[in-house]
């Protein structure tokens, strides 16, 4: 289901152990994430999103626009 972070991760040439500390999360769970086997945290998609560069819609599929959405000023 979210093929994206793992292709994501494979691009950026990490493993699942490296991710998965970024997402303070065992690499069984974060391996669950990768197959849609457990569903991913607002909070851990938002790390990932802002990781990558790239946006929540598109790490689960809603766009195939891989740019992040621009700031919002504060």
């Amino acid at each position: 289901m979210y093929y994206r972070i793992r292709d994501l991760r494979e691009d950026t040439d990490l493993s699942q152990e490296q991710v998965a500390k970024l997402l303070n999360v065992s690499q069984t769970t974060y391996s669950r994430y990768e197959t849609g086997d457990l569903e991913i945290p607002i909070p851990s998609l938002i790390t990932l999103a802002t990781f990558y560069s790239t946006s929540i819609d598109y790490l689960v599929d809603l766009t195939d626009y891989k740019q992040a959405y621009p700031n919002k000023k504060k």
